[in-house]
C-alpha cells in the first residue's frame, strides 16, 4: 500500500515497481486505461495532476494500492466522525427504546474466527426479534455496507444468544443514516440494489418498528439528529416514529 505523503517518493516508489515487473510506461498506461504521459508525469512526481481514478488505475497496474490520508485541523477527522456517529447512535436507540425495544450499542462478536462489532443490536425478547443495524454518517461503499449486513445477519442467532440467553426466531436489518441530501442522494443512485436487499422505508418501516410481525424487517432509515439527543426535544420530521396516545380512562 503505498501513503502519498510524499509525491516525489511516490513517483520513484512507482517507476521501481514498474522496472521490477519489466514493464514500459507504455505497458501500464494501456493496463491502467490512461496516456502514457500520464504514467511519466506520475513518475516524475507530479502526482497532483492525477485524478484519484488514475491513480489507483496506474498503481494497481504494478500491483500497488493507494491510501489517501485526509487531515484537518492537526488531525481531528476521526473525532468529529466519531461524534456524529455516536450522536446517531444516540438517536437511534432512544428512538427504538421508546417503543419497546431493548438496544445495545457496540456489541463485539468472535464467532468460528469471524471477528467485528454491530453498531446497535436491538430486540424484542416478548417476540424472539432481533435486529442488526448498522450506522453511517456517510454512505461511502454500498457494496462493503451489504457484505458486513450478510455475515452479520448469519452470525445474529449465536451472537444474541451470547448476549441475552435466548435465540431470536427472526432477525432483520436495518441500515440507519444521516438524513441528508448526499446520503439521500447515493441511495437513489443505487436504488435497485438497495430495493432488492433492503427494500423498506418510510411509514412502512415505521409501523414494524412500532410492532414487528411478519417477514423481519430489512430496510433503510433515515434519521435526522435532534436536540433530544442532548435531553432536551423530541424528534422531529417524518422519520420520527409515533407512539399512539392512550385517551383517559
Amino acid at each position: 500500500m503505498i501513503q502519498l505523503v510524499d509525491d516525489r517518493r511516490a513517483g520513484l516508489v512507482l517507476r521501481a515497481l514498474r522496472r521490477r515487473r519489466g514493464l514500459r510506461q507504455l505497458d501500464v498506461a494501456l493496463m491502467a486505461s490512461v496516456s502514457q504521459t500520464e504514467v511519466s508525469l506520475l513518475e516524475r512526481g507530479h502526482v497532483d495532476r492525477a485524478s484519484l481514478r488514475a491513480l489507483r488505475a496506474v498503481y494497481g497496474a504494478v500491483d500497488a494500492s493507494v491510501e489517501i490520508d485526509l487531515r484537518w485541523r492537526g488531525g481531528t477527522l476521526d473525532r468529529i466522525m466519531d461524534e456524529r456517529h455516536a450522536a446517531l447512535a444516540e438517536e437511534v436507540v432512544r428512538r427504538l427504546t421508546s417503543v419497546g425495544w431493548q438496544a445495545v450499542v457496540e456489541v463485539s462478536y468472535s464467532v468460528y474466527g469471524e471477528r467485528g462489532s454491530v453498531d446497535v443490536l436491538a430486540v424484542r425478547s416478548d417476540l424472539r426479534v432481533a435486529l442488526i443495524i448498522e450506522l453511517k454518517s456517510e454512505l461511502n461503499s454500498q457494496e462493503e455496507t451489504h457484505r458486513r449486513f450478510d455475515a452479520k445477519v448469519r452470525l445474529a442467532p449465536g451472537i444474541v444468544a451470547d448476549r441475552f440467553g435466548w435465540r431470536p426466531v427472526s432477525v432483520g436489518r436495518l441500515l440507519v443514516l444521516l438524513d441528508n441530501y448526499v446520503n439521500r442522494a447515493r441511495v437513489a443512485r443505487y436504488r435497485h440494489i438497495f430495493d432488492a436487499n433492503l427494500p423498506m422505508r418510510g411509514p412502512a418501516l415505521r409501523a414494524w418498528l412500532r410492532q414487528p410481525g411478519g417477514r423481519p424487517a430489512a430496510g433503510v432509515w433515515f434519521v435526522r439528529l435532534s436536540t433530544a439527543s442532548a435531553g432536551k426535544r423530541g424528534p422531529r420530521g417524518p422519520d420520527r416514529i409515533r407512539v399512539p396516545r392512550r385517551r383517559p380512562s
